[in-house]
């Protein structure tokens, strides 16, 4: 019993994440889409009575609510010898390199320095990106770009690797 129980244990302790964070929106990129939303249903609600008066309010601002959250279901993580954001994920033995790119620089590595072929995960709200170079001869993808916010933590978590 104590075997199964240590072996239930250790896989449980080998699939806790080294790193992770959600890239949920931040507070500032609420209010303007919910006040939009009540807009939209008030806007429904002055043309007609009844039922139509007050239903506009019970689908917009929930779907609005929906969609924000949907948004922020992006995750960057280092779990198990891998990097995942999202559902894509390399094992951290194929990183080459690993360059953080702030805010300010990050239009530029999004534009006109960005590479076709390289995977990219971007969420406006977050400030900075980080740029992974792969070592992978069968893999097409040169670099990964995503958003992080902790990018000089997972930089270095990555480079120590």
């Amino acid at each position: 019993m104590t075997e199964s129980v240590s072996a239930v244990a250790k896989a449980e302790a080998k699939s806790k994440p080294v790193f992770f964070e959600r890239l949920h929106v931040s507070w500032w990129g609420w209010p303007l889409p919910v006040v939009a939303a009540v807009l939209m249903a008030a806007e429904v609600h002055m043309g007609y009575p009844g039922v139509r008066a007050w239903l506009p309010y019970l689908i917009t601002i929930p779907l609005v609510i929906g969609v924000m959250l949907w948004l922020g279901r992006a995750t960057v993580k280092v779990v198990d010898g891998e990097l995942w954001v999202g559902d894509a994920h390399v094992p951290l033995r194929l990183i080459d390199e690993v360059e953080v790119i702030p805010a300010k620089a990050k239009r530029k590595a999004l534009g006109p320095d960005l590479d076709p072929a390289a995977f990219v995960s971007h969420r406006g709200w977050v400030g900075p990106v980080l740029r992974v170079y792969l070592n992978d001869p069968a893999d097409p993808t040169p670099y990964w770009l995503f958003s992080v916010r902790n990018a000089d933590k997972l930089a270095a978590l990555l480079t120590h690797n």
